[in-house]
């Protein structure tokens, strides 16, 4: 008897072109406008190196006084010049396997292994993304309060329950002021990432208010005219003794870039005909390449493994570093009960 395997199922040539059910276009971070993707930062992505080079022309210096005319002919001015900084970025060079036993194959009952197989590896690459998102989102934190004074972070929370109360929880002072370490810039920030805890309380204050999705439903939360965006994996950490800390994360719109690479080979089958005592075992492998980088920064740390950081090294105080000016960065953070 035949045995239909997943190499006779899935055509990696369709299922490389099959647009993407669940992708990082899908998620509550690309529809706000907080990551926005473009042709440049694909074209960076796809080109050779483990990392890519942004540079960018720095403003002109505000506080530098303007010159005031007269008739003398020696009286020359001296014009200043416009000066070029750069942000790196390193690329993300990610992938997974997923093994099936023939027979299990065979025995199984449902939906079809390619669309099964299609929609879930979109939905894990999609959590994937979202998750080193969160985790460079901290190590701006960390760096921030490391390297910068913490002038973009505002901490109202108590380290401990007994010490918590309406204003170290989530409120409307602490939020003001988190949104005001932009200065006379903090009206570009435009959405905000908490935990669910956070949420809950905003809710119980009754601030949030909603307003209609592209199909008129009043399904997307806001504060304050800001969008919430609610995801647990926001940072909770506990205090020096009982209390729990949230952070939340206030974001412009193109706070992130974002662009996709070409690896050689994106979707592999890969068969082992002699596992399953002879029973055959296939394994699906999916690759991808990934420019995700904060606008502002640059990558300074280098990756354990050479090429790509994990989530815990994004996390990290020395992985990445603000280059530009701090109202020129759109996000701020604060620290909550």
């Amino acid at each position: 008897m035949a045995t239909t395997r997943l190499s006779d199922i899935i055509d990696v040539t369709v299922f490389r072109d099959l647009p993407p059910v669940d992708g990082p276009e899908k998620t509550a971070f690309f529809e706000s406008g907080i990551v926005t993707r473009n042709a440049l930062l694909d074209e960076l992505a796809g080109a050779a190196g483990k990392t890519a080079e942004l540079p960018f022309w720095k403003d002109l210096d505000g506080s530098s006084e303007v010159n005031y005319s007269d008739d003398d002919p020696s009286n020359t001015a001296t014009p200043e010049k416009l000066v070029q900084g750069e942000q790196v970025a390193r690329k993300a060079f990610v992938n997974k396997g997923w093994q099936a036993a023939d027979l299990a194959s065979e025995l199984a009952l449902g939906a079809r292994a390619m669309d099964r197989i299609r929609g879930r590896t979109d939905a894990y690459f999609r959590k994937q993304w979202q998750r080193r998102l969160i985790a460079t989102t901290n190590g701006l934190i960390a760096d921030n309060v490391a390297n910068d004074g913490g002038d973009m972070v505002v901490d109202v929370a108590s380290e401990s329950i007994s010490g918590q109360d309406a204003g170290t929880r989530f409120n409307r002072d602490a939020f003001v002021e988190a949104n005001f370490t932009m200065g006379d810039a903090q009206g570009e920030l435009s959405a905000m990432a908490v935990h669910s805890a956070v949420y809950a309380q905003m809710v119980k204050n009754d601030d949030v208010e909603f307003i209609p999705d592209s199909q008129g439903n009043l399904t997307i939360p806001t504060y304050l005219g800001i969008r919430v965006i609610v995801d647990d994996g926001m940072p909770a950490e506990t205090g020096d003794t009982d209390g729990i800390k949230y952070t939340s994360a206030l974001f412009g719109a193109g706070a992130f870039g974002y662009g996709e690479g070409n690896p050689e080979v994106p979707v592999e089958v890969e068969r082992y005909a002699d596992q399953g005592n002879g029973g055959g075992i296939e394994t699906l492998w999916v690759r991808n390449t990934w420019l995700l980088h904060p606008f502002g920064y640059q990558a300074v740390g280098t990756p354990s493994n050479g090429l790509t950081f994990t989530q815990s090294e994004l996390e990290a105080a020395g992985t990445i570093d603000r280059v530009i000016d701090r109202k020129l960065v759109p996000m701020a953070f604060l620290v909550t009960n």
